[in-house]
Formats: structure tokens, sequence, C-alpha cells
């Protein structure tokens, strides 16, 4: 499907189920992905989320203009508006039902976007493979803050976007056309769980040796949750192994319902 967004003709895909759907979820794919390539990326994981309508945006050849001013990617250096490219789905296909949104890698990076730019826009986000930029390498618009429930995954092995942050490795900075330091990834979480209102301490808890669950919660604060897949790469949790290149796939968390548990209980 086409759509007309801030003087530019993008490209998406719908997915409706077939018995209708509560909400609508839109997806954004990594870096040099498109939506496609995305549902392969991932064994179509998202394409049948429980009673969602799902929306595979396209980038701007194949990337987003995301929250990092290091970022050198085509859609920064044309000055792509994929703010506006979101909220024209979201007007065209919402009906008014809540709107969720879930990035990965590079596409995460524009989830983290969307939610200091346009938070009136979501009702929660799933961060996958990304992380909070730190306040020197941060397109902050310093709008008041909305607090929004927010799911981060993480791999400890990712070779591209560090778990532990601070900046990519140098082969990575040449690659992808990105610099700058980001926030590690239990410090993403922490950031998010302030910008709630938060103050209690995190609780975690080890699902698995392979798997940990950290929760930020307090009584009437939008929650944080950071799954720690440890010896994962820069991947998507779930059935379909990524290829070798980005490291192991942790397949005892599946990305799309550990959303579903977690934003629309």
């Amino acid at each position: 499907m086409q759509i007309d967004a801030a003087g530019r003709t993008r490209s998406y895909t719908l997915l409706e189920p077939a018995g209708g759907h509560d909400r609508l979820l839109l997806v954004f794919h990594g870096s040099t992905q498109n939506g496609a390539k995305f549902r392969s990326f991932t064994g179509h994981a998202f394409d049948a989320v429980p009673g969602t309508a799902v929306a595979y945006l396209d980038g701007y050849r194949g990337n987003w203009n995301d929250a990092r001013l290091g970022s050198r990617f085509p859609a920064r250096r044309a000055g792509v508006d994929d703010v506006a490219f979101a909220e024209a789905v979201i007007k065209r296909h919402a009906y008014g039902r809540e709107v969720y949104a879930a990035g990965y890698s590079n596409g995460g990076g524009l989830v983290v976007r969307l939610l200091h730019e346009r938070p009136d826009l979501l009702a929660g986000a799933a961060i996958i493979a990304a992380q909070q930029p730190a306040p020197s390498n941060f397109l902050d618009p310093g709008l008041p803050v909305v607090p929004k429930p927010v799911l981060i995954v993480h791999g400890t092995a990712d070779r591209i976007i560090p778990y532990r942050g601070g900046e990519m490795a140098a082969w990575a900075r040449l690659a992808f056309k990105v610099s700058g330091e980001m926030l590690s990834a239990p410090e993403t979480a922490a950031y998010f769980a302030a910008r709630n209102g938060i103050t209690t301490p995190p609780t975690s808890v080890d699902l698995s040796g392979s798997l940990t669950r950290t929760d930020h919660r307090q009584d009437g604060k939008p929650p944080v949750r950071l799954f720690t897949a440890h010896g994962a790469g820069h991947t998507v949790p779930g059935p379909h192994a990524a290829p070798r290149l980005v490291g192991r796939t942790n397949h005892e968390l599946h990305v799309t319902t550990a959303m579903a548990d977690f934003l629309w209980p």
C-alpha cells in the first residue's frame, strides 16, 4: 500500500485479521531491510499477533531517520520525516483503536524517537536490539514527558549494538553509517522508568540460563520491562533463527508473545 506523508509517497504492508482486531501495531524493520525482508528475517512472527492489525512500514532506502544525532543514514541525509509517515498510517488505519509500535535495531531507534516526539500516537512500545542514545548523541525534541509502557529486548552478545552501551565497533560504525554513544540496555530501561516516574528499584528474575526479566514497576505508573537474552546476538528472539552473521537467536522468548503479555495483558 502507499500513502503520502510530508511530501513523499511511502509504502507499507497491512495485515488485518479476518475476525476483526482490537489494536494497530506498527512494525519498523532494521537497517538495510524493508517490511518484506523483516517479515522473512523473523519467520513472519509478527504476522498473526492475536486481535491485532499489523502494519509493516518501509524505510527510505532501507533506513529510518531515528533518534541518534550520529546517524548518517540516507533517511537522515535526505531529511525524511518518518514521524509523519507513522502518523499518516495511524490516521488511515487506527479507527480510534489503540496503537503500539515495535522496532528492531534502526527501527527501534525510530520507536525511541516516536516515544519522545509523538507519544500521543502510541499506547505503548517495544524496542528490540536498540537503545536510548546517550545525551551527547540524542536528537532531543525537548518536549514534555508523556509516560508510556515500554518493553525492551536485547542480547548480551550483540556485536552491532552492544548490550553494554557505548559506541558501536569501528567496523559497525563504518558499515551502518552511524556513530555516537548509547546507553546500555539496563540503563535504557532505567531511563524510561525514570521518565515514567518510577522511583522504586527494579526486580529481576532469571527465567532460565539464557533469559532474565527485569521489571520496573510502581503503582499508578506505566511499567518498563527488559528481557536480557544471554549469549544472543543482534536478533529478534523467537522461533525463527536469524542468519549466523548477526549472532545466535534466543528461542525461549517469543517477542510477540512478550509484547501481548506486557503491553495488552
